[in-house]
């Protein structure tokens, strides 16, 4: 006669399965954390040029083809020579009106502008803030037709804006 003894094998760690599922969780909670602080460090590196380029855009549309606009909606780019003359008075004798009306100044962040008007050869006119050395700058030049109001003549220039 043979006599088989069956021995079960057991597991001697004691571990169950709800532990080793908390210790996963806990451990990847750890790496996010981690991870999320890493990202965190170097965000004062980061250049917010993308944001002020936006901001440019949208200065240049609302400035071109709303508020130095002639109206001629087959000519989009198409400004009147007094509209430009009177804002470009008015960006360098009240800029922070000028500014808060643009938008260009919210609760937590301000914004500067600088604008300038250039024909093939020479800077034609200038105003707002000088640009300052080491900021990120975003710009964005539109091409435009300038009306001579007193001869009606139009003239191609390069209209220049620049945001801080």
């Amino acid at each position: 006669m043979h006599y088989y003894i069956y021995t079960e094998i057991m597991d001697e760690k004691g571990q169950i399965t709800i532990d080793y599922l908390i210790s996963i969780t806990i451990f990847l909670f750890a790496v996010i954390f981690v991870f999320n602080y890493t990202s965190g460090i170097f965000t004062p590196f980061q250049s917010n040029s993308d944001e002020v380029t936006l901001i440019a855009d949208r200065v240049s549309t609302t400035l071109v083809e709303k508020r130095l606009s002639v109206g001629d909606e087959g000519t989009p780019n198409l400004i009147d020579e007094s509209e430009v003359d009177s804002f470009f008075t008015e960006l360098n004798g009240n800029y922070d009106t000028v500014i808060d009306s643009l938008g260009m100044n919210g609760s937590y962040l301000r914004y500067d502008l600088n604008v300038t008007l250039e024909n093939s050869t020479a800077l034609t006119d200038s105003a707002g803030k000088i640009i300052p050395v080491g900021v990120n700058v975003g710009q964005t030049k539109r091409i435009v037709l300038l009306r001579d109001n007193i001869s009606g003549n139009t003239e191609t220039l390069t209209m220049s804006f620049r945001v801080w």
